[in-house]
């Protein structure tokens, strides 16, 4: 997030803290709050963990601070539908589970037969979710599908009992 900051889109806007709730629903309940306490004009929260967001939710719809600090991350539309339906989150995204498995089975299926070797650059056929490139990260190479699904007010309804 803090590399994505850097661009010029972003640059009236300013990362106050980087708080971490370790994917535990209490502390992350803890870290909210002490964010709003210690930041009362903040304007946005992102929470890049299922945990986090749902945890935020619950204390900025708590706290009765809809339409005052914005929510978004990613999140399960099981566990954000209510948030995203109360305006406490407008969107959150999530990557489709069922893309990403198919992918992971296609990606082990070509390393398998030895039709690709995950070496950086390389182009990988993921049948009906199309070509992907080898990227690298900070622990070695990856492949990535895409963009993750946005979920909001539109389509929240037709997603919160899938996942």
């Amino acid at each position: 997030m803090k590399k994505e900051l850097e661009k010029e889109e972003y640059k009236d806007i300013e990362l106050v803290k980087v708080a971490y709730g370790d994917d535990l629903r209490d502390k992350s309940v803890s870290e909210t709050e002490a964010l709003l306490k210690s930041y009362p004009d903040l304007k946005a929260i992102i929470a890049p963990t299922t945990v986090g967001i749902a945890a935020a939710g619950k204390v900025l719809t708590d706290k009765g601070l809809e339409g005052e600090v914005v929510l978004t991350g990613l999140g399960l539309p099981s566990e954000m539908a209510t948030y995203i339906e109360s305006g406490v989150s407008p969107w959150m995204y999530l990557w489709n589970p069922i893309d990403v498995g198919k992918g992971a089975a296609y990606a082990a299926y070509e390393l398998g037969e030895g039709n690709i070797t995950g070496e950086l650059g390389e182009k990988v056929d993921l049948r009906d979710l199309g070509e992907v490139e080898v990227v690298e990260d900070d622990e070695g190479t990856r492949i990535m599908l895409g963009d993750p699904f946005k979920f909001d007010e539109s389509n929240i309804d037709e997603w919160k009992d899938v996942y």
